[in-house]
């Protein structure tokens, strides 16, 4: 008589899994390596996979090719939002790809305020979630330049113990924000295009606070190519608000998926900052598909 289970059947990925972890402690380092990088194409163990390849600076590790620390969160939405996206062939290479365009699109619009990035003595990385782009910036200015928060402790922690950044805890609403201080640079990547109408102008108002004088902000929305893309009628204001997101960490009623036109981006940066703080704009600069906006503090 056949013994009934309840376990599930293993998949091919698990078993490259863990004949690799096999090889591993019999410290075969060459056939770990070829049968890692096969079981890092199964999706149901890719991350798993990459974490004993780069864990053990295997031959095909993204560190070797990259030049900076290649792990990445098994609590990472974005990295989960690659792996279940269906144009992406590559999640791992297309994630840690996206961080560093990521980096080169800002160093662009930053040119575009002659105000290399290189140059910029401290930045905070706002909403930096599980550090898709902290990696990079670490690398371009040294660990001691960057600052992240965001609203979901283990992200923060998982960058300052990864990175070797500093880093401080966001919160819900920006009135609560305790602010270490103020930075040359705040960046401020997709936070605004999942933002509810209540709080939108809220945290535009709270993040300039947090430029030093002389500093900038720059932040992104989705606008009109987005909405457009993605089928969405603006209301009169130019807004839209839906609560779903890629995010499994926060409520959807507070980080949602935005779209604002210009007017009412220019509308909110008029009354919280001033019409004439806004020194550069560039419609779908980030990822083709995002607007970029960037305000100067004026130095005393």
């Amino acid at each position: 008589m056949t013994a009934i289970t309840d376990s599930l059947p293993v998949t091919p990925g698990q078993q490259l899994l863990e004949e690799g972890r096999g090889l591993l402690a019999r410290g075969d380092r060459t056939a770990a390596a070829q049968v890692l990088a096969r079981a890092r194409d199964e999706r149901d163990v890719a991350l798993a996979a990459h974490a004993l390849i780069e864990e053990h600076g295997l031959v095909g590790s993204f560190a070797n090719v990259m030049g900076l620390d290649c792990t990445i969160s098994e609590e990472d939405d974005i990295f989960g939002f690659f792996l279940r996206h269906p144009s992406s062939r590559n999640p791992l290479r297309d994630y840690l790809a996206d961080g560093w365009r990521t980096l080169s699109e800002l160093m662009l619009l930053l040119e575009a305020v002659d105000k290399p990035l290189l140059n910029t003595p401290r930045v905070l990385e706002f909403a930096s979630g599980h550090g898709r782009f902290t990696r990079h910036l670490a690398k371009a200015l040294g660990p001691q330049r960057v600052v992240v928060s965001d609203v979901v402790p283990g992200a923060v922690e998982f960058s300052r113990r990864t990175f070797g950044v500093e880093g401080f805890l966001s919160a819900g609403v920006p009135e609560d924000v305790r602010w270490p201080g103020q930075y040359d640079l705040v960046f401020v990547l997709s936070l605004f295009s999942h933002l509810p109408r209540a709080t939108w102008a809220r945290w535009l108002q709270a993040l300039y606070g947090a430029v030093a004088p002389g500093g900038l902000l720059v932040f992104s929305t989705h606008g009109l190519k987005a909405a457009r893309f993605d089928n969405v009628t603006l209301d009169d204001e130019g807004f839209f608000f839906a609560a779903s997101s890629e995010s499994n960490a926060i409520d959807a009623q507070e980080y949602g998926t935005t779209f604002t036109a210009p007017e009412f981006v220019l509308a909110r940066i008029a009354e919280t900052a001033g019409a004439d703080r806004l020194v550069h704009q560039a419609p779908v600069h980030f990822w083709n598909h995002q607007d970029a906006y960037v305000l100067r503090k004026v130095a005393p």
